[in-house]
């Protein structure tokens, strides 16, 4: 479990600055809505929708129900029931997605890219009405055919979340790279679904390399020994797509909202920012010991 003053502290250092300009958004809007005061504040409930995606619960009821209700009262006194706090969860979307953006990590020039399959039922109840049947589409990768999305990454050497992007699971992985490369500089490495010229022109105009391994029938080219090294790297980044599904449990079948949906996938980034060691190449420098010795 994460450290919950550390978060709350920081969830509410950033709502303390993000409430007033979202909320003089929303009235310039011209949307006149009846808002139910809750006794939770956002902070509270965005705090406990991110401390589900680190503990070891599988369902966010019994997390809720079994957990917060009955050992987290003195932290949070002012606790709703279960289906009360289910109808406040999307108002934390907005917040959550721009507090995402505040978490991200510092790019250093080394950069993985990758994409994974966010499944929202199986293949076999994909045709009869469901929830999603707007918004998911029929995708498919080397374990086969899925109904759902893509959740697309960029993450720098030390496995920190440098930009992210959602799409629809029959989007082509080249497709979001432009927009999620923007305050990218340095080398992208990827795996062989991102070749293609047109996309390596555009991001080398940029100060981007992007980096793949070759397909059989291309011709083989020289590269840099580091850049060939790090190409083998490349698993970095599906170790950490490993870890947002088993341990933050950003996918999983049994939404009954699609606001609740997207509140499940972007609290369980977020948890993910707050791991103590993520996946890392070990590349920089933290101390004086490991500087080389001239001799």
């Amino acid at each position: 479990m994460i450290d919950l003053d550390q978060v709350f502290c920081d969830v509410d250092d950033f709502n303390a600055e993000f409430e007033p300009l979202w909320k003089e958004q929303l009235l310039q809007a011209g949307e006149v809505k009846r808002c139910r005061d809750s006794s939770l504040s956002l902070s509270e409930v965005m705090t406990i929708i991110i401390a589900f995606h680190s503990s070891n619960y599988r369902t966010f009821k019994h997390f809720y129900m079994d957990y917060v209700m009955k050992h987290l009262h003195r932290a949070f006194p002012d606790l709703v029931s279960y289906n009360r706090f289910v109808e406040l969860m999307p108002s934390a979307l907005i917040p959550l997605c721009s507090y995402l953006h505040s978490r991200q990590g510092r790019v250093s020039g080394i950069s993985f890219i990758d994409s994974t399959p966010i499944i929202v039922c199986h293949p076999k109840r994909a045709h009869s009405p469901q929830l999603f049947a707007e918004e998911a589409q029929w995708g498919k990768n080397s374990v086969g055919w899925f109904y759902g999305f893509k959740l697309h990454l960029i993450i720098n050497d030390e496995g920190e979340l440098l930009s992210v992007k959602l799409t629809p699971a029959n989007v082509d992985d080249r497709t979001p790279v432009p927009d999620m490369t923007r305050d990218l500089f340095g080398k992208l490495f990827g795996d062989k679904g991102y070749i293609s010229q047109k996309l390596f022109e555009l991001l080398f105009g940029r100060g981007v390399q992007i980096i793949t391994k070759l397909k059989k029938t291309m011709k083989n080219k020289l590269i840099p020994l580091m850049d060939k090294l790090l190409t083998r790297k490349r698993a970095l980044i599906e170790t950490v797509n490993d870890q947002l599904k088993n341990i933050s449990q950003i996918e999983h079948t049994r939404h009954r909202s699609v606001f609740n949906f997207m509140v499940n996938l972007i609290a369980g980034l977020i948890a993910y920012t707050y791991q103590d060691k993520k996946p890392s190449l070990n590349l920089r420098v933290t101390s004086a010991d490991q500087l080389p010795i001239l001799v």
